[in-house]
């Protein structure tokens, strides 16, 4: 019974915010039934039932959507109540929750402290980036508000950090956002790069993020994080700090970043079970926490063949130095032909990079 990771989808895809680039969106828009609705109490109950049965020495349950805090704040009390009577292992439970950070309040920040819970909150920069494409239902800018509930979080001392999507707009403005950041003491980050609709060429989207883009991007925030890097006033950043570790001969936390896709539990409103957070469609569903325990989601993942359809590259891989600390990247960024669509970024950012990160490595190796 090893460690377990779940991410609960409590509110389905339901959100208060009509952000343009969401990928769940999208993911909905290709299931027979597009949204589960949201999650009864007997759905969170089973779901940490079976779960806690299963797990041993830790467990991590996070939530994410749509948009979670929707389900309401009893409903995550009621996650914490089953937590201590179904841990039945006494394992070391770790929660987590991304939120757009919209619609919070100071009972939500007090609820994250008492109980320690790790939160992510969506932020694309400033107002002028942030605003273009993460919008409210009215269409709306919500930059302001959410900027509110973050120095609420601050004051309140919420462990939280910065999810930032990279796209068409941000990436080039990844100056004055690191600067913002650093400027409103947001310092630990996360940056992920936007995703294309499933089974549409990539690339052509007013919000896309093209290789050359994210290339020059990488390469841009590294030398901005090594200048700070030498000064000791480093941001934490996920991708870096995931390299770096790499180079020291230590397995990399981030899933994209191991060359083959890690065992997930993602749980929809109705108890349903998905491999992947990106490949939450009715190909891949693994069975249902109501009916099915723990081993038999396994055995339903082992023999779809989920993980190692993962270890399929392209040929021109087994040539390339880079394949060590690249990987192959992201499944859901390959195409057909096993082609990682954002290779060329890759290549770009290690020819640059690639020396200062062995400098740092072999600083911290001594």
């Amino acid at each position: 019974m090893p460690p377990i990771n779940v991410l609960i989808k409590p509110a389905s895809g339901n959100c208060n915010m009509r952000c343009d680039y969401c990928f769940y969106y999208d993911t909905m828009s290709k299931r027979e039934q597009p949204s589960y609705g949201f999650m009864t109490i007997e759905t969170l109950e089973a779901v940490m039932c079976k779960v806690l049965a299963y797990a041993e020495g830790s467990c991590t349950v996070a939530f994410q959507g749509g948009e979670p805090t929707l389900c309401g704040l009893e409903f995550f009390e009621k996650s914490i109540e089953f937590q201590k009577r179904y841990n039945v292992n006494h394992v070391r439970i770790q929660n987590a929750l991304q939120t757009n950070g919209y619609n919070l309040d100071q009972k939500w920040a007090d609820f994250f402290v008492e109980n320690d819970f790790l939160i992510g909150i969506s932020l694309d920069g400033g107002p002028k980036v942030h605003d273009c494409y993460r919008k409210n239902t009215k269409k709306e800018g919500t930059f302001l508000q959410i900027m509110k509930n973050i120095e609420m979080f601050q004051k309140a001392g919420v462990k939280f950090n910065i999810l930032s999507v990279v796209n068409g707009k941000t990436a080039p403005a990844i100056r004055k956002t690191y600067e913002f950041y650093r400027k409103n003491h947001l310092d630990y980050l996360q940056f992920i790069a936007c995703l294309d609709p499933l089974g549409e060429n990539p690339g052509t989207r007013e919000y896309s993020l093209i290789p050359e883009a994210y290339g020059t991007f990488l390469i841009e925030l590294f030398n901005l994080w090594y200048e700070d890097l030498k000064l000791g006033k480093q941001p934490y950043i996920r991708h870096f700090e995931n390299y770096i570790a790499i180079l020291l001969g230590q397995a990399p936390e981030s899933c994209d970043m191991r060359g083959i896709c890690g065992k997930q539990y993602v749980v929809e409103a109705d108890g349903s079970v998905y491999p992947c957070d990106f490949y939450v469609i009715d190909s891949f569903r693994l069975g249902n926490f109501h009916e099915d325990s723990v081993r038999q989601i396994d055995q339903a993942r082992d023999q779809m063949g989920f993980m190692e359809k993962s270890l399929q590259k392209e040929a021109a891989c087994s040539d390339c130095r880079y394949l060590a600390l690249c990987r192959g990247g992201c499944t859901r960024t390959r195409q057909e032909d096993h082609h990682q669509y954002f290779c060329r970024s890759y290549q770009m950012f290690f020819d640059a990079c690639l020396p200062k990160m062995l400098e740092i490595a072999e600083k911290i190796s001594r």
